[in-house]
């Protein structure tokens, strides 16, 4: 029995490139195996595809198309991705938001043209960070000594005195380990960004801008501002990506 394939319903928008950047290439399958072309207007160019559905599900597969195609379009010599979900009707819709931001999307393509977005993670890896963080904290411990001695209960007034505590103390801890990471990086960067920690563990969450020719130069950086931490602290690094945390995609019509 032939299979029946639903006609597209909507268009899919993946990322922004420089007209003048496209040109002839294989067939790249997009999301539910869309063929991705793009639509051009002014000079800019919008990769798309035609999608069966609207409202598209973030599952695992429509993701991991998208991501493959932004990582496709990243050998253009800049991008301006779209994050997931974004749908017009048609291609006309498409023309229309590419002519009413014309200029806005030409000055952040000038932005990022070039660069990559290289990501850096370092966080505190230990069993138990609450007690290895007391541990390098004196005063932190000394509270917390004398809130239990003799077997009593802390009130609530010196549980929230001992939280001021560890925050301030964690957030103080965080902006030097970050500047002194950062001094290394910086020479190698256009830019960075300072992303908000997840997690207690976190030290630092960095988004870096970097020259397509000069991630290596990123990495060494990295590694050279490892050496200055124990085995106590995880360095990861990630990329090179499209620059996500560098594009701000607030169109409108």
């Amino acid at each position: 029995m032939e299979q029946l394939i639903a006609a597209p319903s909507g268009t899919y928008l993946y990322g922004v490139v420089a007209a003048d950047q496209v040109v002839e290439e294989a067939e790249l399958s997009g999301i539910d195996g869309g063929c991705v072309h793009y639509v051009i207007e002014g000079a800019l160019a919008a990769a798309v595809s035609g999608v069966p559905d609207e409202k598209l599900r973030p599952q695992r597969r429509h993701l991991a198309a998208h991501q493959a195609v932004l990582m496709h379009l990243m050998g253009k010599s800049g991008l301006l991705p779209m994050s997931f979900g974004n749908i017009a009707k048609n291609t006309k819709d498409v023309c229309k938001l590419l002519s009413a931001n014309q200029d806005a999307l030409l000055e952040q393509l000038e932005r990022v043209a070039g660069n990559v977005e290289m990501g850096l993670r370092v966080c505190w890896n230990v069993p138990n960070f609450f007690e290895y963080f007391v541990s390098r904290h004196p005063n932190i411990a000394s509270l917390r000594d004398r809130m239990f001695s003799g077997g009593r209960e802390p009130s609530q007034g010196d549980k929230l005195e001992l939280g001021r505590l560890f925050e301030k103390a964690l957030n103080t801890d965080r902006d030097e380990h970050t500047e002194t990471v950062k001094r290394f990086l910086l020479p190698c960067c256009v830019e960075i960004l300072e992303n908000d920690p997840r997690e207690d563990r976190d030290v630092l969450s960095l988004a870096c801008l970097v020259a397509s020719d000069r991630q290596k130069d990123f990495e060494n950086a990295v590694m050279d501002a490892a050496k200055l931490f124990d085995d106590t602290f995880s360095f990861d690094f990630s990329g090179p990506w499209p620059p996500y945390n560098f594009v701000e995609m607030q169109l409108s019509m």
